[in-house]
């Protein structure tokens, strides 16, 4: 796949392989494996840091594979997803990080250009989640007000 704002291409052959049922030596009891992902969720882990504790620690290589279901959705099941989605909130992080770096350090061209882009990101991705409704229609991304969001 491209990159999104050079015109380069990633690396070559970073897939998972393909599968349609979870390998035999994996961990497949869905009910242990959604209390896990809970317990971790109430601990303030995000969904990748979820999947990757499972995958290390507990032995379960794709958790779709082995519950049927993606952990975004069993977070969203038991009502503990967040308002704004992981991707989305992180670009924001990101953004916030850069802008107050730029407030000290203001003849930084280099980051003023990857603070442009990365805010083009969040635009874009905040124009992906009101039309697929995963966000308000009246949400709109303002820079100043990203801190008040970030913080709940």
């Amino acid at each position: 796949m491209a990159r999104m704002h050079a015109r380069r291409r990633g690396k070559s052959c970073s897939v998972r392989p393909y599968r349609k049922q979870a390998p035999a030596w994996s961990v497949t009891d869905t009910k242990a494996i959604e209390k896990i992902i809970l317990e971790l969720r109430k601990e303030g882990a995000s969904s990748a840091k979820i999947g990757l504790v499972l995958r290390d620690r507990h032995g379960v290589p794709d958790v779709k594979l082995a519950t049927g279901k993606r952990i975004g959705q069993i977070l969203r099941e038991n009502k503990v997803a967040t308002e704004i989605p992981e991707d989305l909130r992180d670009l924001m992080s990101k953004a916030l990080g850069l802008r107050k770096h730029l407030a000290e350090n203001k003849k930084d061209l280099h980051n003023k250009r990857q603070l442009q882009l990365c805010e083009s990101k969040v635009r874009r991705l905040v124009k992906y989640y009101t039309g697929s409704k995963k966000l308000p229609k009246e949400f709109v991304y303002k820079p100043d007000q990203a801190e008040i969001l970030l913080s709940r």
